[in-house]
């Protein structure tokens, strides 16, 4: 029996072991940030077979999903980074004490493929590599707010402005990097590692990485609320943890 189907055995018994499957199937709307969507995709298709609901998900920046629900907009379930879900839950709209956190992970830095691979092996070697690009390019979600922080407290904030590209809130780095836009592109590991076009050259060093915890939580208006809540426990489970390391995040 290889992998994945140990894995899959694995991940189908926590299904049941979370909630039987269902006597009439649920079709239960799931809106997710995009640094999860392979680990929301493989262990939805798992969910799937062993409860029979159906897992239908929207992607899209964790800022423009924050503002999308505290605008009103209804589902299921809620994933995105954990510090906008609880700041949901606060707001009434996600139902308290349902946060739970699924995967985490870090920053990783791309070139385009087949262009120069600039030293990131520590914080020094980042600024001088982020000073020696032509033009750069970070996200609007959590990773881009910290690395905004970063070159200020680098030093090199004003003298790099003119070559920051900051992607909409929802739009992949890895895709402005892959057509040439952006020499320097940072992004979650996640969302970087698997992209076409694009050189993944590793995280960024321990002396400054900053890990994101990403966490689901259940809408106060759930159409679905119990198949929705056995999808949640399932995505945090240990049977789940195989799946999560294999896009390269790690289990939250």
């Amino acid at each position: 029996m290889n992998h994945f189907m140990r894995t899959f055995k694995a991940a189908a018994a926590a299904v049941v072991l979370f909630g039987s499957p269902a006597a009439h199937a649920a079709e239960i709307k799931v809106i997710a940030s995009a640094a999860v969507k392979e680990v929301v995709r493989d262990l939805a298709l798992v969910f799937e077979k062993a409860s029979g609901h159906k897992v239908v998900t929207i992607w899209a920046g964790t800022e423009a999903i924050t503002k999308r629900i505290s605008g009103g907009e209804s589902a299921d379930v809620v994933i995105i980074a954990a510090r906008n879900i609880d700041k949901l839950i606060a707001e009434g709209w996600l139902a308290a004490g349902s946060r739970l956190d699924i995967a985490k992970s870090g920053i990783g830095v791309a070139v385009r493929a087949g262009q120069p691979k600039p030293d990131i092996s520590s914080g020094d070697a980042v600024k001088k590599a982020v000073l020696a690009a032509r033009s750069v390019a970070y996200s609007s979600g959590p990773s881009g707010f910290y690395l905004a922080d970063l070159f200020k407290k680098m030093g090199i904030a004003d003298q790099i402005k003119d070559k920051v590209k900051q992607t909409p809130s929802g739009v992949q780095v890895g895709e402005v990097v892959a057509r040439g836009e952006a020499e320097l592109g940072f992004q979650q590991v996640s969302e970087l590692l698997h992209l076409k076009g694009i050189e993944y050259l590793g995280p960024l060093p321990p002396d400054i990485q900053h890990v994101t915890v990403f966490s689901a939580g259940l809408h106060g208006k759930a159409a679905a609320p119990d198949a929705a809540k056995a999808l949640i426990k399932f995505l945090a489970s240990p049977e789940a943890a195989p799946v999560i390391r294999k896009t390269g995040m790690e289990p939250g």
